[in-house]
C-alpha cells in the first residue's frame, strides 16, 4: 500500500483527521490497554466520555461493571479504576464493562465517524499495524495524550504502528512522524518507567498496572474497533 501515515496526540486532534483517515486511539496507561485486555477475555465494552454519561449508557446494560478515572480518580459509584491488572484477574466476563478515561475514551469517541476506528496498545500494537496496512490508504495514529503532553508511553506505541505501516510502503506525512519513529525504534518498554504516567501509577500506589503494561507486549492478535458506541473485535 503506497499510503500516508501519521502520529499526532490530543483528544481534540481526532477532529482533524476524521473525514480522510482511518484512526487508531492510543492510550497505553491506561484506557486502550484496559479495554484491549477486557475485550481479549470475552467482555464487552462500551467507552464513555464521563461518569454521567457512563451511568446513562450502563442503564441500558444488564448488570454493568463500570469501570474508569477522571482526574487520576475513581468516580463514585464506580466499580473498579481504570485497571488493566484489575480487569484481568476478575472472573465475571459476562458484565459488560463501561469505561471511562481523563483523554482516551474521549479521544476515541471523538473519532467516531471516521473511515475507522481501532484502538491499539502495546499489547496489539502489531496485529492492529498488520491489519491496517491491508485496508486504508490514509491512517492516522493517535495518542491519546495527558495534560497537554504527550506520554513517553503513547509516543512508543504510536512510532512502532507507524514504523510497521513505513516498512510496508506507507510514507510518513510529517516531520514529527518520521521524528516519533527514530526516537522509539528498537526501544525496550522499561523505557516507559522514567515517564510522568509511570511516576503516576508508582506514587499512586497502582505499579501493578505498570508492570501489566511492560511485560504484556505482543502478545495479542485481536483488532478491537468502535461501532455504534461498542468496542467489538474485527478478527
Amino acid at each position: 500500500m503506497n499510503g500516508k501515515v501519521l502520529i499526532d496526540y490530543l483528544p481534540e486532534s481526532s477532529l482533524r483527521y476524521r473525514t480522510k483517515y482511518a484512526i487508531v486511539v492510543v492510550d497505553v496507561i491506561r484506557a486502550t490497554t484496559t479495554a484491549t485486555t477486557a475485550i481479549s477475555l470475552g467482555r464487552k465494552v462500551f467507552p464513555a466520555r464521563t461518569s454521567d454519561e457512563a451511568f446513562i449508557v450502563a442503564s441500558t446494560l444488564d448488570n454493568p461493571l463500570l469501570v474508569g478515572e477522571l482526574g487520576g480518580n475513581m468516580p463514585y459509584g464506580f466499580d473498579i479504576t481504570n485497571s488493566p491488572a484489575q480487569i484481568a484477574k476478575r472472573s465475571d466476563i459476562e458484565r459488560p464493562a463501561v469505561l471511562v478515561s481523563s483523554s482516551g475514551t474521549q479521544l476515541l469517541l471523538n473519532s467516531a465517524g471516521s473511515n475507522g476506528v481501532y484502538i491499539a496498545c502495546l499489547r496489539n500494537y502489531q496485529a492492529v499495524a498488520d491489519y491496517l496496512a491491508a485496508k486504508y490508504e490514509n491512517i492516522a495514529v493517535l495518542g491519546a495524550g495527558t495534560r497537554g503532553q504527550f506520554r513517553e508511553e503513547d509516543q512508543m506505541c504510536c512510532a512502532w504502528i507507524a514504523e510497521i505501516l513505513v516498512k510496508k510502503g506507507y510514507t510518513p506525512e510529517t516531520i514529527q512522524t518520521k521524528e516519533y519513529i527514530y526516537r522509539w525504534s528498537g526501544q525496550d518498554t522499561n523505557e516507559i518507567r522514567q515517564g510522568n504516567s509511570a511516576d503516576y501509577l508508582i506514587k499512586s500506589g497502582q505499579e501493578e498496572d505498570l508492570e501489566f503494561i511492560i511485560k504484556h507486549v505482543n502478545d495479542l492478535d485481536i483488532i478491537p474497533a468502535l461501532f455504534n458506541y461498542e468496542l467489538k473485535v474485527i478478527n
